[in-house]
């Protein structure tokens, strides 16, 4: 059977398990196309940066412009580094498969296949900047030409083409689409004792629930949603809720707040993407000591399915409890007699609170599941620098633990979570890494079976 790949402006039919004759006509027509892309590319430099790092790059990119939310940002991240990464390590194989099992094609580039497999899933997701990515993957691929043959850069792109379609194919079901109805919490009942402690739909924009069905969703690594299930919210009458609930209503409030400058600040920086932060971060860290191709594969992966496990385990927990935001628990009150139906988040300034319930908090999980992957690769105690898509200026951390404690913050200051809510989170996203690193990917000859859950 002959199975068309189509790429915008260009068609190729790949032809497995061929030999003799066929199998020359197959390489040759692989070779063309590398020749085409090379010669109709704009100029380059003799060789492009490491695929992995500049396709993140491209990535973050392209998810910006789309506006795409974090929540689904972190379904993308995992498809992208996914794909990649089988489609490197199927070349030379130095971890166990993700998904894609199938031997690859003799002296294949995995810098071409990085590049393709990135590419293809991109691809799929925005359409519509197609003539930007396709400008990009040809500008990729046309830089390799000066330090790798036609023939096994051809081989790479049909390889990296390969497995992406496998991973896409594998994540057609995965529970993402179609979307469910809309979520509206206790909406119905507000006014009634049934609606006291329970989400329904915040201001300014009363949209319904983000994403419910992430909260079924089937992860890439763990068993199931439920598996690091957190326990119950905190009891309205414990006094534990009280001090949690006076913090966020005094120094997450819009005006009048006791927030320092800098606090009030860090609010704004952090209600960003989430992976895509992350993301840059390891990149920096990555370029700076130098990983290999292989290595930068690895990482990623492990990064971005941490990151898409930890935000399903979340959100299994957030619509199980549907616990209220802030703004509800101030405005409406245990009773009429605590209730302050003027208070306003801090957030509302910006991006508002966001369209989900409270517990735990997503920022903080997906959070601590990146933290733990770059502590196990590069130490704790390494620093980095983070720039915004929200706010001006470049804010500076001496290791991981910094960069998560001042996110817990900003989430409080920012008047949109109570603390406990990400103090757990963030035990939560580092269970669900610490579950994913031990279980998916590892070293070839690692027999280990991954200890508990």
């Amino acid at each position: 059977m002959f199975r068309k790949l189509t790429w915008p402006g260009l068609r190729f039919v790949h032809l497995p398990h061929l030999r003799g004759a066929e199998a020359t006509i197959r390489n040759a027509m692989l070779m063309l196309i590398v020749a085409l892309l090379v010669v109709g590319s704009a100029p380059v430099s003799a060789a492009t940066a490491d695929p992995v790092l500049e396709w993140i790059g491209v990535m973050n990119t392209t998810v910006l412009t789309a506006g795409t939310a974090p929540n689904v940002t972190s379904r993308i991240a995992a498809l992208v580094s996914a794909s990649v990464f089988d489609a490197v390590n199927g070349i030379d194989p130095r971890f166990r498969p993700l998904q894609v099992r199938l031997d690859a094609p003799h002296r294949a580039s995995q810098n071409a296949a990085a590049i393709q497999a990135a590419y293809a899933i991109l691809l799929n997701l925005y359409p519509a900047q197609k003539t930007t990515l396709t400008t990009q993957r040809n500008a990729s691929l046309a830089a390799l030409a000066s330090t790798e043959k036609a023939e096994s850069i051809a081989a790479g792109v049909g390889w990296g083409q390969t497995v992406a379609d496998a991973v896409w194919a594998s994540r057609l079901t995965d529970g993402f689409v179609p979307s469910p109805p809309p979520f509206l919490g206790v909406l119905g009942i507000v006014g009634t004792p049934g609606a006291v402690g329970f989400w329904r739909p915040t201001p300014p924009a009363n949209a319904s629930g983000a994403t419910p069905q992430i909260a079924t969703m089937t992860p890439w690594v763990l068993r199931r949603p439920s598996q690091f299930r957190l326990p119950p919210p905190l009891a309205l009458n414990s006094p534990e809720y009280a001090v949690d609930l006076n913090e966020v209503k005094v120094m997450g409030t819009l005006s009048g707040s006791a927030r320092t400058p800098d606090q009030s600040e860090f609010a704004l920086f952090w209600a960003l993407n989430t992976p895509l932060a992350w993301n840059r971060i390891a990149a920096q860290i990555s370029a700076a000591r130098g990983l290999t191709l292989t290595e930068n594969a690895h990482l990623f992966a492990l990064l971005n399915l941490s990151l898409s496990d930890s935000l399903i385990a979340c959100w299994d927990s957030k619509y199980r409890y549907v616990f209220w935001r802030p703004i509800t628990a101030i405005r409406a009150g245990l009773t009429p007699a605590d209730a302050d139906p003027l208070w306003e988040p801090w957030l509302d300034s910006t991006s508002g609170t966001p369209a989900h319930p409270e517990y735990p908090s997503a920022h903080s999980s997906m959070s601590g599941a990146a933290a733990f992957i770059l502590a196990a690769a590069f130490g704790e105690h390494t620093a980095f620098t983070l720039t915004s898509e929200t706010r001006p200026g470049t804010r500076a951390y001496s290791s991981f633990s910094d960069a998560t404690a001042e996110i817990v913050d900003a989430r409080v200051f920012g008047g949109i979570h109570f603390r406990t809510s990400c103090l757990r989170a963030n035990t939560l996203g580092r269970a669900v890494a610490d579950y994913v690193s031990r279980h998916a990917m590892r070293a070839r000859g690692d027999d280990r079976d991954g200890e508990g859950n």
